[in-house]
């Protein structure tokens, strides 16, 4: 299936390892002119070269750290500066917060903004373009909505699907889809630190239906295609990549 994407233009936060990385090469790989902004430029080079290297349109690195104070705006105005303007926008930097009952107020603010206040604002900053030229994609990596204990993550994504859904309703006039996509078990840098193989082997094997871990490019996959205008009447979704992981029916 040709996906329509050669002329579009994409930025991808979170893009030098896991799931950001896989989504900003599969873009490429289609035809997309990927801005790839992380903290790591070393990372963001390696990418650039790998996709070069396969044919890809050429990734242009851009190194910024979202929490930074005006972080959403520069990180915006960066990028239409790069590439004339963004179609696209995968929000994907993040990170688990587990925190205890008695946890301050700091450690709820730092997660909050990582995980739905930067996506949130830099959203916002990139939809007067879109609006203009009546058409956008938004996609973002968000997590699972089964908690098994007090993790700041959860409860910022859990607004992150709140707010992408009631905003899918307000822009959808102007050809514009916004989509959430929470992935199960996506092996990591992270996954592979902290969760060691024979626990990997065993939770497949009781928990994930179809048997194993998951990859990025399984969610990449996905991304991409709602992220072209073949998917124009998906909006306001969530879909999970997860292998079958979980067990509620809707």
């Amino acid at each position: 299936m040709d996906l329509v994407l050669k002329t579009k233009t994409a930025l991808v936060s979170g893009a030098s390892i896991g799931i950001g990385r896989a989504i900003a090469k599969l873009l490429a790989l289609e035809g997309v002119r990927v801005v790839a902004v992380a903290r790591r430029r070393e990372l963001l080079d390696q990418l650039a070269e790998e996709v070069k290297a396969q044919g890809g349109t050429a990734i242009v690195p851009l190194v910024q750290d979202i929490m930074q104070a005006d972080a959403a705006a520069r990180l915006a105005a960066a990028a239409i500066e790069t590439v004339g303007h963004i179609d696209i926008l995968v929000n994907n930097a993040g990170g688990s917060r587990p925190l205890p009952v008695d946890a301050p107020d700091s450690a709820w603010d730092e997660a909050l903004t990582l995980n739905f206040t930067r996506y949130r604002q830099v959203t916002h900053a990139l939809l007067p373009q879109m609006i203009a030229r009546k058409w956008g994609r938004i996609i973002n990596v968000t997590g699972k909505s089964e908690p098994e204990g007090l993790n700041a993550a959860f409860a910022a994504k859990a607004a992150v699907h709140a707010w992408a859904k009631g905003l899918s309703r307000e822009v959808g006039e102007h050809g514009i889809t916004i989509n959430c996509i929470p992935p199960g078990r996506i092996m990591s840098e992270q996954i592979r630190r902290n969760y060691p193989e024979n626990y990997r082997k065993r939770f497949a094997e009781e928990e994930i239906p179809v048997g194993y871990w998951g990859e990025p490019e399984d969610l990449a996959v996905l991304a991409v295609f709602l992220a072209s205008p073949r998917a124009r009447y998906i909006t306001g979704a969530v879909i999970p990549v997860d292998g079958g992981l979980r067990r509620y029916q809707f």
